[in-house]
């Protein structure tokens, strides 16, 4: 790899810089030797000829742009010269072949996990509160507030402050001195080794807009998602609190559990407020409940698993001019080890393949899938356009400020997370993967709305790229964070878990970190490592609703 540029693709007509590039900078590339006339940013794109108005713009070995204007060799492709541009697609022409990456030495490795009745191995042991409805978040908050900390659960990053010994203390009738010589600050590894309940990872509160009012298609919609968390191998039961009016039914939310696992066993407790006697009475009840169900899922404890039962989401965000070239690929070449060992990995946001759907459309095993595949992204597209809007508008400032000035770019660099392994089964919004190797789940562009959605459809693990940072996370789900550079990975190191920086500097290759990063992710699913989304508590939860979310 050059220390100044990189042509991603034998085929692409532009060279994507590593450092900034000051103006006349000498380029020797392909026997041909030009000076930059302009200055290039790190991360950006440059023409290696002249361009004429129109002309396509090609990376990733993909139409990517068009150029709005002509453009000078060596000058740097921004908004102003260049457009979205991507390629038609159709169903029809499949081919699946693929050299499995060699999986010698993983071939025998497990895992520590959560063994389900279904069959299913979690990689966190997660006890979940659920309102059916929006009128039940305070209620959930009020149980959140009564658990938590009694229980010994912090997401606190650094200490915790128990106050309650100094209260202690001072009713015991301690002096000024004994209090403040009082030890009242714990670590999270003192809090955590406290817990009543020591085998439990933690109780996730899920709180909505939802539930209620709007389209009941969306009502409909969030009891499947629901219905995927908790049936999802990182949750060992819930407790359900409904109003009993509402559009999400119970019924429906009973109807999607059995879908998704036609024995269900875990611990279910569904209460509604407008039988209770009053609302002390409804959350005295719904703190009981729990209490019994926290008691069974302590129950069960870490064990051996082969790593076919991990489900790994492939996410990205706040992405840069660098992640399609380090920490996309790398993901990739780590969810390839994953597909040849048997396990399942779920690449999300279609807003982001935009661009590469013949590539996909060709890697499906079957034309059912593919045309599944197309009509997703038909009608996706459609309602993007019918509410005045396109995938065209779908890079973000951030995006664009690093480099990705086309969602064409951004989609060809993005798609790099799912490898080159052939895509199993392909997957609408809250559909649960129920085939081994690389699904593809129809999810918006939304960092948060995404990663709501695969944990919905069965990951149990998220990998989650990132050249920019972002602290999201999500409540059932470990995330991992996965740098595209250095410089971010040394700037937010308290949110980054996993650099691949080292790619671009050439000090590594795609296929050793893609293997450092499947060692990580095993070590997560183990329990031996904690994320740092997990350790800050970030638990974000988005229902996406289907009018439309680029």
């Amino acid at each position: 790899m050059s220390k100044n540029f990189l042509q991603i693709h034998p085929q692409d007509n532009v060279l994507a810089a590593l450092k900034d590039l000051p103006k006349g900078t000498p380029i020797d590339f392909n026997g041909s030797h030009f000076e930059l006339s302009t200055a290039v940013a790190a991360k950006h794109k440059f023409t290696v000829s002249e361009l004429s108005e129109g002309d396509e713009i090609i990376m990733y070995g993909a139409l990517v742009g068009k150029a709005t204007k002509p453009i000078d060799q060596g000058e740097s492709l921004t908004t102003e010269n260049v457009v979205h541009a991507s390629s038609e697609y159709a169903v029809g022409n499949q081919n699946s072949n693929w050299s499995a990456p060699d999986i010698t030495p993983w071939k025998d490795r497990t895992f520590k996990g959560y063994h389900r009745a279904d069959g299913s191995v979690g990689t966190a042991n997660y006890w979940l509160v659920i309102p059916m409805v929006f009128c039940e978040n305070r209620n959930v908050e009020v149980m959140k507030s009564a658990l938590l900390d009694t229980l010994g659960y912090t997401t606190t990053t650094d200490f915790v402050v128990d106050t309650e010994a100094l209260v202690r203390q001072y009713k015991s009738g301690s002096t000024e001195e004994e209090l403040l010589s009082a030890k009242i600050v714990q670590s999270p590894e003192e809090v955590k080794q406290n817990r009543v309940f020591s085998n439990v990872d933690g109780i996730k509160f899920l709180t909505h807009e939802g539930g209620c009012g709007g389209f009941r298609l969306d009502s409909e919609t969030l009891c499947n998602l629901l219905a995927g968390y908790i049936t999802n191998p990182n949750v060992a039961g819930a407790t359900v609190l409904s109003l009993g009016c509402q559009n999400a039914e119970v019924k429906n939310l009973l109807s999607g559990i059995k879908e998704r696992d036609s024995d269900f066993s875990k611990p279910l407790y569904i209460l509604e407020q407008q039988k209770s006697e009053s609302e002390r009475h409804f959350i005295e009840d719904a703190v009981k409940q729990t209490f019994l169900g926290l008691i069974e899922a302590n129950k069960i404890k870490r064990a051996p698993a082969p790593l076919h039962h991990l489900t790994l989401g492939l996410e990205c965000g706040g992405s840069d001019g660098f992640s399609g070239i380090s920490a996309n690929p790398a993901l990739g070449y780590a969810s390839d080890l994953l597909v040849a060992l048997g396990g399942t990995t779920i690449l999300s946001e279609f807003p982001e393949l935009n661009g590469v759907e013949q590539e996909l459309i060709n890697r499906c095993n079957t034309e059912e899938e593919a045309k599944k595949f197309a009509d997703l992204m038909d009608a996706y597209s459609a309602r993007a356009v019918a509410l005045g809007s396109a995938f065209a508008n779908n890079p973000s400032p951030g995006n664009i400020k690093d480099g990705l000035i086309t969602d064409a770019i951004k989609s060809a660099g993005a798609a790099k997370k799912g490898g080159a392994s052939p895509v199993t089964q392909v997957l609408d919004y809250t559909e649960k993967s129920t085939r081994k190797g690389l699904n593809l789940l129809c999810t918006p562009g939304n960092d948060v709305e995404s990663t709501t959605g695969l944990a919905g459809s069965g990951c149990n693990v998220i990998a989650f790229t990132t050249g920019l940072g972002t602290p999201t996370g999500n409540p059932i789900a470990q995330v991992i964070k996965i740098s595209s550079n250095n410089t971010l990975a040394e700037r937010m190191k308290d949110i980054i878990d996993f650099n691949t920086g080292s790619i671009i500097t050439g000090e590594d290759t795609i296929e050793t970190m893609g293997e450092q990063l499947l060692e990580y992710i095993i070590q997560v699913a183990s329990g031996e490592v904690t994320p740092a989304a997990v350790r800050l508590g970030q638990e974000d939860f988005i229902p996406w609703k289907r009018g439309i979310s680029l």
